[in-house]
């Protein structure tokens, strides 16, 4: 070993040192080989005086040279201990130390030496010991050579170094005093022979350590050990005061114990064992937090000097409500009463429970007879809260505190385990229960898992149960190792239960068990055999923590309660707490700013999304005309509510009304394929007729039926005859058909009538028995037919074709009776008298499918395609994530609808001048354009690129516009502007030039451009109706003023002009833009009288207008929609 090596190592800095009881190093050769501290300050002695010692006694004893000096303030020193006293520090200060081995390496630690222990550490301000070494174990001390000096026990020598002799010869005195102080009282180190018996001691194993440790609780501490043989010698590592100690579980086998300066994470061989472990460092908790101050009061009057029950002395424990002292033993009987029948409270750690008066009642409870007396009264089974016949005093409690009885109250308070009656008995309760939280109680055994960290995925076998004693009181829930145990093994406060999951019956072991969520993302099981008894304790926890004005939630039996942070409406910059309960497929809310809500129906939900990271999670629930923001503050619970959600969500069985429903009750699978056929298969040779692919049409409708609501039907993914045949297997494989079991024969029988009008009006009878989504199902589904066999001369399915197809198929026949086919001709046939289908609808039946038409004509002329249900996500007021709303967008729907539809989502009323309108924003532009209210959204749609979307927002300068338009005479607009143009051919090219004056002549015909206010002849001359008009210029461009508008001309060859117009003052912007859309539409700018009721969906529907155009070619298109574009009526009056 070289010099170098040899140096002291306290010139290491203290930043490359670990802080920690010993290093893997030490802990397999029994010293450290860390550095020591280089600060030089921390040989000066700061701080508190040495306390414990008397100075006479040290001054006796020791030369005045040689007086204790003030000592450095360690870590623990000053806690706030237990009813063992402090042990006062005799010498502490930096010493060398020479590790076992002999080196020449001394390491520079600090040492404490008090009555009982000789300590050294890595420096003076770490909480915990590197090594102990008891006092009663040392046998001598010896100086070994220059400053240094030996610590002898029975099988270990210690050497040290000090700086001087004088140091040393300090510390030989202080040390032999010690020693000799030790013997002559025979304190005797716990550990050694003679000891007091540990509460519990064992192997455990420790993070940081490879080898286990030996540990040991005993009194208020926790001491660890290399091993068991150093236990007995009394050399341990560290102790660990339990005063600042916290204990609780980690994994199944794991714990932790927590200070203010250190985590230590243990592991035991086994679950129970670990239970066991938790126990006893419980109790050594509450051993160390314990005071004896009560406990002597109480024990000054002699009869409470001994257990009420067994007679055992010093009892430290006692029922609060009976007014009796007992001990442990009986104090775990006296629990298992339960707390109605016995409150049990302990004399040294229960310390704000002991107020005067009580401390009074206990002492006076065995030596007065005022108090026995009533003690004997509520034996019988008088109630404590019984009506006096004193309205001024209706209780007894009200009674003792008029006659000025303290003792008296204090005994009917702690007695007290119901309400105070109320008076009014003219008042019903309206909720079925009104008891102040903290007074629900029970008690019973419960089988209990070990609390884990994340959701329970694999199913908790029996054996991962245990058996444990709970009692829920005073707002906590406390499980014990039986009913005599005193001590909790642990326990949860109802303020930090923030869900309650009641899982289906025979999840786990236990065929009911219940999960308890709480803030500090811990998931507790519970189980039982009985289910009575489960419901029983879900209904105590449920009331313990839900506050009053949730409580209707408990009104029903709930799968998943607690509380979440939600946003909803236009209230979405700060998150508010609602409690949430659901029940079935109903997500019940209350909020704290209103009533309980109407549930949301989760199969009819129009979103069920999930946005934002993984870290801040949102759940978007939009139903029609509200949408619900619930966020994920805490992982654990919000990860089980979304699976739960989700599930409840999703369809739950093979019958209609168990599936996944749209707004018109009709499942959302059927609108999915119907949808999707109307705008891909209905000129499609052979639709329905044809099969698809078994094994295609199996997948799709497995996860059709898995979740409809967010399967996408794509052209180019599924065939048009894969879609049909998955919607034929669904409505033959439905349990109950379509038409019921019960009505089927009816239907068949009603198809023989003779008489067309009898035959209908049976029809329309047998129609109005079916169950709500049974005959809207029908009815979409006919509807659907009667479109099909429109196109028949393309699609070769007439009206008798698809009754041949579907009569089986919907009636479960498999062909074996040819009136189910007549049926459903005959339904088809009768469709508009049958469902009663009036003018209004067949008009939007028509555009809907003129608009499929147009499409497929524009994308095959434009090489484009389109594919997919059109759900177009919508803002309201700004673009960000939590404005956005997700609608489908029918061929009908206008802008003002649109608008009304987002507004009745968000609950946003419409006040007087309020001129909400939708916005077409073009990002990449940097423009936007307020949509006419009668303009129809799809097209505009359809044209969108990716950077543009739509936002709902107010006109601001609508109502000036209006006014300009009442006081302005004509429909013209003339006047000079700044003109750039910027040309580009399908969508690609490149400006030209910069800004210019120009002179404008807008009339109801044309816009002109002229050179001059003189021009005669225009340079530029476009059709207005063909111009769109967006507000601002994108700043790239360099606009000379900030008051301009984009305007844009597609020619007939698809090729795009756009222009940039600038003018000099707001005003004069908002008039050219009112001139424009007053030219435009005619003179009608805003509606005179705007609809203040949303848009109804349409019951029938053929489908949203999507994106995908039809099969065939435009001329197939044109033949084969031409009667019913021009005049779809035509087609019914022959019915």
């Amino acid at each position: 070993m070289t010099k170098k090596e040899e140096l002291l190592v306290s010139q290491v800095p203290r930043a490359v040192r670990v802080a920690s009881l010993l290093s893997e190093g030490e802990e397999l050769s029994g010293e450290d080989d860390d550095q020591g501290d280089e600060d030089e300050d921390d040989h000066a002695y700061e701080g508190i005086p040495n306390g414990g010692w008397h100075t006479s006694s040290l001054n006796s004893s020791l030369p005045s040279s040689l007086l204790i000096p003030e000592l450095p303030p360690h870590p623990m020193d000053g806690l706030s201990g237990g009813s063992a006293p402090i042990t006062s520090v005799i010498k502490a200060g930096w010493l060398d130390k020479n590790p076992p081995q002999g080196s020449y390496i001394y390491q520079k630690r600090w040492v404490r030496l008090d009555a009982d222990h000789l300590r050294y550490f890595d420096s003076n301000k770490d909480a915990y010991s590197k090594r102990f070494i008891s006092v009663a174990c040392i046998s001598r001390i010896a100086a070994i050579g220059d400053q240094k000096f030996e610590v002898i026990t029975n099988n270990r020598t210690f050497a040290f170094r000090a700086e001087s002799d004088v140091e040393r010869k300090e510390w030989m005195q202080a040390l032999q005093q010690a020693v000799a102080r030790a013997q002559l009282s025979s304190t005797y180190p716990l550990g050694v022979r003679g000891s007091e018996l540990p509460d519990r001691a064992g192997s455990l194993e420790l993070r940081g350590f490879k080898n286990k440790l030996y540990v040991a609780v005993v009194g208020d501490k926790v001491q660890l050990y290399k091993n068991l043989e150093e236990y007995h010698l009394g050399i341990g590592i560290t102790f660990i005061d339990m005063s600042v100690g916290n204990v609780k579980e980690a994994d199944r086998r794991s714990f932790d114990l927590t200070t203010p300066y250190r985590i230590f994470s243990f592991s035991a061989e086994s679950e129970l064992e670990k239970e066991q472990w938790l126990e006893a460092m419980q109790g050594a908790i509450a051993e160390a937090l314990s005071t004896s101050e009560v406990a002597e009061r109480i024990w000054a009057v002699d009869p409470n000097r001994f257990c009420a029950d067994c007679g055992a002395a010093q009892p430290d424990w006692a029922s609060i409500n009976l007014c009796v002292v007992i001990c442990k033993r009986c104090a775990g009987e006296h629990r298992g009463l339960g707390a109605g029948v016995s409150k049990v409270r302990s004399l040294k750690m229960d310390r704000k429970v002991w107020t005067e008066t009580l401390i009074e009642a206990l002492c006076a409870a065995v030596t007065t007879t005022d108090l026995a007396e009533t003690q004997a009264l509520l034996g019988c089974g008088a109630g404590v809260n019984c009506f006096s016949g004193d309205p001024e005093a209706p209780t007894p409690l009200a009674l003792a505190e008029q006659a000025g009885q303290t003792l008296q109250m204090e005994f009917l308070r702690n007695n007290r385990t119901t309400e105070v009656p109320r008076l009014d008995s003219m008042k019903p309760l309206e909720k079925h229960y009104s008891v102040v939280l903290p007074t629900v109680s029970h008690s019973g055994f419960l089988y209990k898992t070990a609390s884990a960290g994340k959701l329970l995925q694999d199913r908790r076998a029996r054996e991962e149960f245990s058996r444990r004693w709970c009692v829920l009181s005073d707002g906590v829930l406390s499980y014990y190792e039986n009913e005599r145990a005193v001590t909790p093994n642990g326990e949860i406060r109802a303020s930090e239960i923030v869900c309650l999951a009641v899982p289906p019956p025979d999840t786990h072991g236990f065929e009911y068990t219940f999960e308890v969520y709480t803030e500090g993302e811990r998931l507790y099981l519970f189980g039982l055999e009985s289910a009575e008894l489960a419901r029983e304790w879900v209904k105590c926890i449920a009331k313990a923590f839900i506050p009053p004005l949730a409580e209707d939630l408990l009104a029903r039996d709930f799968e998943r309660l607690g509380r979440l942070p939600y946003k909803a409406g236009l209230s979405l910059q700060r998150a508010q707490e609602g409690w949430f309960s659901l029940t079935g497929s109903e997500l019940r809310a209350v909020f704290p700013e209103g009533p309980c809500e109407e549930p949301l129906q989760l199969r009819k939900l129009q979103e069920l999304s999930v946005q934002g990271d993984s870290e801040n999670q949102v759940l978007v629930l939009v139903e029609r005309r509200r949408t619900l923001y619930i966020q994920g503050e805490r992982r654990l619970d919000f990860t089980g509510w979304l699976g739960a959600i989700q599930k409840a969500a999703a369809s739950s069985g093979d019958t209609l009304s168990e599936q996944q429903l749209g707004d018109s009750d009709i499942p959302v699978i059927v609108y999915r394929c119907v949808d999707y056929i109307t705008q891909c298969g209905l000129t499609s040779e052979g639709i329905y007729r044809k099969c698809g692919q078994t094994s295609k049409t199996q997948r799709l409708l497995e996860s059709l039926r898995q979740d409809a609501r967010s399967v996408r039907l794509k052209e180019g993914e599924q065939h048009v005859d894969d879609v049909s045949s998955a919607l034929k297997r669904f409505l033959r494989d439905l349990p109950d058909g379509l038409f019921t079991r019960a009505q089927r024969l009816a239907w068949l029988d009603a198809s023989e009538i003779e008489d067309e009008e009898e035959k209908v009006s049976r029809y329309r009878e047998l129609l109005a028995r079916l169950p709500p989504v049974n005959r809207a199902t029908v009815k979409a589904l006919i509807s659907h037919l009667y479109c099909v066999q429109c196109f028949s001369d393309t699609n070769q399915m007439n009206t008798h074709n698809l009754a041949i197809v579907f009569g089986p198929t919907l009636f479960q026949t498999d062909g074996q009776d040819y009136k189910a086919g007549r049926v459903v001709e005959d339904l088809i046939s009768h469709y508009v008298v049958v469902f009663s289908v009036d003018e209004e609808e067949l008009r939007k039946q028509r555009e809907e499918i003129t608009a499929i038409v147009k499409m497929r004509v524009a994308g095959t002329a434009s090489g484009t395609q389109h594919a997919g249900d059109f759900i177009c996500t919508v803002y309201l007021e700004e673009k960000k994530a939590d404005t956005e709303q997700h609608i489908k967008i029918p061929a009908s729907m206008t802008a003002e609808e649109l608008t009304l539809e987002i507004l009745d989502r968000r609950n946003v009323g419409i006040r007087e001048r309020d001129y909400w309108t939708c916005f077409e924003v073009n990002e990449r532009e940097e423009a936007e354009r307020p949509l006419h209210f009668s303009e129809k959204v799809l097209p505009i749609l359809h044209g969108l690129g990716t950077d543009s979307y739509l936002v709902v927002k107010k006109q601001q300068s609508m109502d000036a516009m209006l006014l300009y338009l009442a006081s302005h005479v004509g429909d013209t607009k003339h006047g000079m502007m700044k003109f750039r143009e910027d040309r580009s051919l399908l969508g690609l090219g490149l400006p030209s030039g910069g800004f210019h004056d120009r002179y404008f002549i807008l009339n109801s015909s044309c816009l002109r451009l002229y050179k001059e206010i003189r021009s005669h002849r225009p340079e530029k001359e476009w059709p207005v109706r063909s111009l769109k008009v967006y507000l601002g210029v994108k700043k790239k461009l360099r606009p000379p003023t900030c008051w301009g508008f984009t305007v844009v001309h597609e020619t007939e060859k698809h090729e795009k002009q756009q222009w940039y117009l600038c003018c000099e003052t707001q005003t004069e912007l908002r008039e050219w833009f009112a001139t424009f859309l007053f030219v435009q539409h005619d003179g009608l700018v805003w509606p005179s009288e705007p609809s203040r009721v949303s848009r109804a969906v349409p019951e029938v529907r053929l489908g949203s207008v999507s994106l995908i155009p039809l099969r065939g070619s435009e001329n197939e298109m044109r033949r084969s929609v031409a009667a019913f574009t021009a005049d779809p009526l035509s087609l019914l009056r022959n019915v």
